[in-house]
């Protein structure tokens, strides 16, 4: 039996820049952390025993006799992909929502290439996680995704992920001193929406409007550099990283009519008058978890404000996709 796990992440600059459409032409840049909320993957040989090859556990549950059988878009894609043989079982765990803008639908696929390697008593790089998840979302199914999901589940930690033209990507951790990052981690809360959405629908009209939208995109990318700068500047008032967040949403709004909705900017406007400096939606937009960015001192306003919404609790977390459990020949 084997056990991975990989965690979501929080994304605060640069969406948008990682589309390959994009940086393929002018280079992109993201900001982003992961958080201490995970997507399991639970997998073992299946003995042949049994009427099925494959049993597959998430919100479903598929017994199938052949990998094109699956219907589990990220199950069938990685088997096909991986040309497994042997049965498998696999089961799923995520510790919050799917399709909600927390990158989870990466953390499942690295989490699964990591699972079957060590199944196979291989071990890949955190590189070779993140470009091989990059390859199954992008190029087999055909999602209409970013790459910076795919590298941050893989990479784990607090980051600056820049794409070049010639598709690579090389990623910085941002070393700050723990009471900066304690600083940031305090004026951080995560609100769940109450509805989930398809991001590659969202992106799709994104990706679409990307020859028009070069201004806003620039903007975006130079918001990284700014943002990085107002962390390490120990000077710089923190609440300028919120205002920065703010002035983010606006452009992010302004990239696709389907990011935001009525809901979200109520949602936004009573955090707002709540005491907030800023905040965004994660992910594609259109529903999901909303990262406000307010002083510790209103936070309690803020929650009041949105006691509608499920407030979650996080910590950064920097270990990024690991096998939790080895046990191959499960003893």
């Amino acid at each position: 039996m084997i056990v991975t796990r990989a965690p979501f992440r929080i994304s605060f600059f640069g969406g948008g820049t990682d589309f390959p459409p994009w940086y393929e032409e002018h280079g992109g840049a993201v900001l982003a952390t992961t958080i201490d909320k995970y997507c399991y993957i639970n997998i073992r040989h299946l003995p042949p025993f049994f009427d099925h090859k494959h049993r597959i556990v998430y919100s479903k549950i598929e017994s199938v006799l052949k990998n094109s059988e699956i219907q589990h878009p990220a199950v069938r894609a990685v088997f096909e992909w991986a040309e497994v043989k042997e049965g498998i079982e696999l089961h799923h765990d995520g510790d919050l929502p799917a399709r909600s803008g927390l990158g989870s639908s990466s953390s499942f696929t690295v989490a699964l290439i990591q699972a079957l390697a060590a199944l196979n008593g291989t071990m890949k790089t955190k590189e070779q996680l993140a470009a091989e998840a990059i390859h199954v979302e992008q190029d087999i199914i055909k999602e209409h995704v970013g790459s910076q999901d795919q590298i941050s589940a893989a990479f784990g930690g607090f980051n600056r992920i820049d794409f070049r033209r010639d598709s690579s990507f090389s990623v910085n951790p941002v070393v700050l001193p723990g009471a900066r990052l304690k600083e940031l981690h305090s004026h951080l809360m995560l609100f769940f929406t109450g509805f989930t959405r398809f991001a590659s629908d969202i992106e799709k009209t994104k990706i679409a409007n990307l020859d028009d939208k070069v201004v806003e995109l620039t903007a975006i990318r130079q918001m990284v550099d700014h943002a990085i700068e107002i962390l390490h500047h120990k000077s710089a008032p923190i609440q300028e990283f919120g205002r920065l967040l703010h002035e983010g949403w606006l452009y992010k709004k302004s990239l696709s009519d389907k990011v935001s909705n009525p809901e979200i900017d109520a949602i936004y406007e009573a955090a707002l008058k709540a005491g907030a400096d800023g905040g965004k939606v994660l992910g594609a937009g259109g529903g999901g978890f909303f990262l406000v960015f307010a002083k510790p001192e209103v936070q309690d306003a803020v929650r009041h404000n949105l006691s509608h919404l499920v407030h979650v609790p996080f910590d950064f977390e920097t270990s990024g996709s690991r096998v939790m459990l080895y046990q191959p020949e499960g003893l």
